[in-house]
């Protein structure tokens, strides 16, 4: 079993497309693979495909709530707290917890030796599972609107993915932040998505930095690769990062994209290009006897 992160330093490369693309060249030849949305703040795989919702999980934490008939407004909780999100005034005995602030880290509660403080569970948002027509499955982490990090909704939904697939595909958030991170964290090898611009060329080498520190396996694939300039080639060559794949610019790939298509379910060439990096990444992971 081995899970892909499909990532990118910055938004609008393509990296939901490669991860669709990917998915559906997959089954398509099948193999037994699952496909899981990470950018829960913007989840879209799903549009992609002919599906239906198999089961909607809700994905909670527990925030503190306090009881001010027992608290004595000592303020060890605000102090304990890394996140800020206990707001006091001790003078006026007003204190109130900023839900959208809080981690559930707990260390409030640890505080506090008067025990006034318990906690509730407020949901941060769900972790659908979606099949296709064939029976294939496509985990989506969702975020609820407010929330302030999805984070804890992206780990939920890679625990529901489990490892009984053969290939994971992990469409993960663009950036490289705390979700990016916790995607790429979970992954045996990242694929990242770039273009040929000098912002393509900076996110790439912030992403290419991060997964050097985390020592995870990573290769390149340059979308629309016929425009902008040479910098990005120059910059894996020198730098020794295995250029997975090439898509040119075609009008029709976006017309499609667009449309909610998927490019590979028409165009044996990409479907074939796309199982070649399938085969490079088992040879790079030592198992190159795989039959694409």
């Amino acid at each position: 079993m081995l899970k892909i992160a499909i990532a990118s330093g910055k938004g609008g490369t393509g990296k939901t497309f490669i991860a669709t693309n990917m998915f559906n060249t997959l089954i398509r030849n099948n193999h037994k693979a699952m496909l899981v949305d990470c950018d829960a703040e913007a989840p879209n795989t799903a549009a992609f495909f002919d599906i239906t919702e198999k089961e909607r999980q809700e994905v909670t934490q527990l925030v503190p709530v306090i009881d001010t008939d027992l608290c004595t407004y000592c303020g060890k909780c605000r102090e304990y707290c890394n996140y800020n999100a206990i707001f006091l005034l001790p003078a006026e005995k007003i204190i109130n917890v900023i839900e959208e602030l809080c981690h559930g880290c707990g260390a409030c509660s640890v505080a506090c030796t008067y025990g006034a403080i318990n906690e509730k569970p407020v949901s941060l948002g769900h972790v659908i599972q979606y099949l296709t027509k064939e029976d294939h499955t496509i985990i989506e982490a969702r975020t609820r609107i407010g929330v302030l990090s999805p984070v804890p909704v992206i780990k939920a939904a890679i625990k529901t993915a489990g490892n009984d697939n053969e290939i994971i595909i992990l469409d993960a958030p663009p950036g490289t932040s705390c979700p990016f991170i916790q995607t790429v964290a979970k992954a045996d090898y990242v694929i990242l998505v770039t273009e040929p611009t000098p912002f393509g060329l900076s996110d790439l080498k912030q992403s290419v930095e991060t997964l050097k520190t985390m020592n995870k396996p990573f290769g390149i694939v340059l979308n629309r690769s016929d425009i902008g300039d040479k910098t990005v080639k120059d910059y894996a060559l020198s730098e020794d990062i295995t250029l997975l794949l090439e898509i040119p610019f075609k009008k029709e790939i976006a017309v499609k994209y667009s449309g909610g298509k998927l490019v590979s379910s028409d165009d044996p060439d990409l479907a074939k290009q796309i199982l070649a990096v399938f085969e490079t990444i088992y040879a790079q992971n030592g198992d190159s006897s795989y039959q694409w």
